[in-house]
């Protein structure tokens, strides 16, 4: 199964339409900016909490650009 197979299959069970091209390409590089400021195992966390938060994913990125620029 690819990516996209796979996050369009999940997507269906959860009940949501599946990320577009700029939503998976903005939550691959929140992810990136999460596992290179902390630690690895950040990365999916980071993305859950954009999801619970309501965030769309480009926000998202913004809103982790901003937390890694502080430091």
């Amino acid at each position: 199964m690819t990516r996209d197979e796979w996050l369009e299959a999940f997507a269906k069970a959860a009940g949501v339409d599946p990320p577009t091209a700029d939503d998976i390409e903005a939550l691959l590089e929140l992810a990136g900016v999460a596992a290179h400021a902390s630690e690895r195992t950040a990365a999916p966390i980071t993305c859950w909490i954009a999801a619970v938060a309501g965030l769309p994913p480009a926000d998202a990125l913004r809103l982790a650009q901003a937390i890694r620029s502080d430091d």
